[in-house]
């Protein structure tokens, strides 16, 4: 690091360049930065009349770093480093020889020189303050959402938290998934998985950090935009409360479809391009559309609720109670909501039924069978609004219980003995290099008893979301919707290193018989040539 002269005056430069800041200023206008810069007639250049610490701060306000020693920006002037970067043409413009001032202190000359440190906050204080600042804004949102649902009288409250709840539980729903995901990739990650070559990604695919950081608006957004629209509906401005949720879904639509090289342009591509794959499987059906098919099978409710916040913002219902008659366009009694419900089955079982088309396999039938399974709950469960009590209650529920328990039984056999392999201890949570969650969860038994116990609990209570006439209870259904994705959370763990076993199968098996006809003709060569 160079050092500075402790000379006083004024000064005296006729422009100012720093080793690549691109600053160029009178010498009036930077006259009071305590330090000046001139040059000899090699154009080398010399930083005076000010202090060490005005330097620092002055590098640090353009660049957060101190130019250190040995830079290409630094050349030597005999034996003592200089700041030089300028031509022979800036040494001619005005700047005296007899205005050079050697880079040492006058009381510190033959001292050592300072080492160069970056002036910049540490990582964990960055992290430790943007901790900080997530605590504080979650605090604001919840004291103002709190203090507008207490102003609603109490006959109101629950209604207004079922329809504020209508609006906002898909996006957060989403945002949980969006997070759980962030940890799947960070395990395959650090479980050295090529989950890139498993889901035929691009180089550039999104990693877990920056699922991460996409997750982290979306807790940041979605929940303001809530908080706003129950504090200006409490507070009597119903118009702009019912902007909140409109707003938020068109911004959603628009960064999905947004055909600029912006937020990440590949990676919303190939999600929309699998999404209509998934909707139209006109084509072979590849890892990756399965898997994502899956995934909304887990979904539903999103579906459900988006449908229904769409139908009142195109009816303008929003923060109004004409949505609460049951039978209107929008209502709890809709038809849509049981044809919304089964859709991700449904493109499920298309894309069964296309791969018994395209490979002929018996298996792919078992398991549009276990998607089919899924119908009669949604559709018997409608039913009661649309019948007779007496009618529901003695022929069309014992029938839905009964498809109840054989969709979840079903589902839960298929989990455990197609899309895992149990065989032997998974080594999907086996790191490649030490770890607490490692140590935590490879070999261990009872991950295996957890997953499989909380598979087929959560199987059982899915139904219940299924059901059109059991989610009254939004919180209920909110919290079963929520253990729901947990589930598939820890589904992709198995599935994914399943796939992952079965490529290194297929390529150790190729390998091999590419090696055999090796062997064979080297076989060959030796025998021809004993003879």
């Amino acid at each position: 690091m160079p050092m500075l002269d402790y000379t006083r005056g004024k000064a005296e430069m006729n422009f100012f360049g720093i080793s690549g800041f691109g600053l160029w200023q009178p010498a009036s206008e930077v006259s009071h930065c305590c330090f000046s810069a001139t040059s000899d007639r090699r154009g080398s250049w010399y930083i005076g009349r000010g202090t060490t610490a005005s330097f620092l701060l002055f590098s640090s306000m353009f660049g957060g770093l101190v130019v250190p020693s040995n830079s290409p920006h630094l050349r030597k002037s005999g034996s003592r480093p200089v700041v030089s970067d300028l031509d022979a043409s800036d040494v001619e413009n005005g700047v005296e020889e007899n205005l050079l001032h050697p880079l040492e202190p006058n009381g510190l000359r033959g001292a050592a020189p300072m080492n160069t440190t970056a002036i910049m906050p540490s990582p964990v204080l960055l992290w430790r303050f943007k901790v900080l600042m997530f605590l504080v804004w979650g605090f604001i949102c919840c004291k103002t959402g709190w203090g507008s649902v207490m102003r609603m009288s109490a006959d109101k409250r629950d209604l207004f938290l079922y329809e504020a709840f209508l609006y906002y539980n898909p996006l957060l729903l989403v945002t949980l998934m969006v997070w759980l995901w962030g940890i799947n990739l960070w395990f395959f990650a650090q479980a050295g998985i090529n989950y890139a070559k498993i889901f035929d990604l691009e180089q550039n695919h999104l990693t877990y950090r920056e699922i991460w950081k996409c997750a982290t608006w979306m807790t940041i957004i979605v929940p303001t935009s809530m908080t706003a629209y129950l504090y200006l509906y409490s507070h009597g401005e119903v118009s702009y409360a019912a902007s909140q949720p409109v707003i938020l879904y068109a911004a959603v639509v628009m960064i999905l479809i947004f055909p600029f090289d912006i937020f990440y342009l590949s990676s919303r591509y190939c999600f929309l391009r699998t999404l209509w794959r998934i909707v139209f499987p006109l084509q072979a059906i590849s890892f990756s559309d399965f898997f994502l098919a899956d995934i909304l099978t887990s979904m539903p409710k999103v579906f459900s609720d988006l449908e229904r916040s769409v139908c009142r913002m195109v009816h303008r219902q929003v923060a109004t109670i004409a949505w609460l008659e049951a039978d209107s366009v929008c209502g709890s009694h809709s038809v849509a909501i049981p044809l919304v419900l089964v859709l991700p089955y449904l493109f499920r079982l298309f894309q069964c039924l296309r791969q018994y088309k395209d490979t002929g396999e018996k298996t792919t039938l078992l398991n549009a069978l276990k998607y089919s399974t899924a119908v009669p709950v949604i559709f018997l469960s409608a039913l009661k609004y649309h019948v007779l009590a007496d009618r529901w209650t003695n022929f069309y529920r014992p029938l839905w219980l009964l498809s109840s328990v054989v969709n979840s039984l079903y589902s839960f056999y298929w989990d455990v003995t197609r899309d895992w392999d149990l065989s032997g201890f998974t080594r999907i949570f086996k790191f490649t290099k030490p770890h607490f969650c490692s140590h935590l969860l490879h070999g261990r038994l009872w991950v295996y008893f957890w997953v499989i116990g909380s598979n087929l609990v959560l199987r059982c209570t899915w139904t219940y979301k299924l059901s059109a006439h059991l989610r009254h209870n939004y919180l209920t259904v909110f919290t079963i919707a929520a253990l729901e994705i947990f589930r598939r959370f820890q589904w992709i763990f198995f599935r994914v290193e399943n796939e992952w076993n079965k490529m290194n199968s297929k390529s150790h098996i190729q390998l091999s018989a590419i090696e055999i006809p090796n062997e064979g003709e080297k076989l060959l060569d030796s025998v021809n040539r004993n003879v």
